[in-house]
């Protein structure tokens, strides 16, 4: 199995791009991990947010192979504990035999289709944070995870 991440538009701001960098080859280490820019919609400004969702989710909707199984980082999702998660993943691991993908929604959320498409909705807060730094989060607690899995000491409790 793989774990993706999928993000609209590219990580503008150097010191998240540096970080998500580093995160992404420490989970190298455990699990094949790819993460997916999908750039941002042109004109943007000119439509309303409904077709900037529209044409964002059409977007992500094409990014998707048979088998995917898909969860969006939504406000909206269950919310877990860092070992909540890590808990999660390795059931996911056994039972999802593709990818199992993770997106972030760009910044009116997801389009109607998305969330007919997804299988499940997870938060990782209650607080609000910027696009850029939720990939960061993300990253940092499915690697977390993974050396929860594999009994190291990254996380204390």
């Amino acid at each position: 199995m793989k774990i993706g991440l999928i993000v609209i538009g590219k990580t503008d701001a150097r010191y998240f791009a540096e970080a998500i960098e580093e995160y992404r080859g420490r989970l190298t280490h455990y699990i094949p991990f790819e993460m997916e820019v999908i750039p941002d919609i042109k004109n943007a400004k000119n439509l309303s947010e409904a077709q900037q969702k529209e044409r964002e989710g059409e977007l992500i909707l094409k990014a998707l192979q048979p088998g995917d199984y898909l969860v969006l980082l939504d406000e909206h999702g269950k919310e877990f504990t860092s070992m909540q998660f890590s808990a999660y993943i390795e059931k996911k691991m056994h039972a999802v035999p593709k990818r199992l993908l993770f997106v972030v929604g760009g910044p009116y959320g997801f389009s109607e289709a998305v969330y007919r498409a997804a299988s499940e909705k997870i938060s990782l807060s209650k607080m609000t944070f910027s696009h850029q730094m939720i990939r960061l989060i993300f990253i940092e607690q499915l690697y977390r995870a993974m050396t929860i899995l594999n009994g190291e000491p990254y996380h204390h409790e």
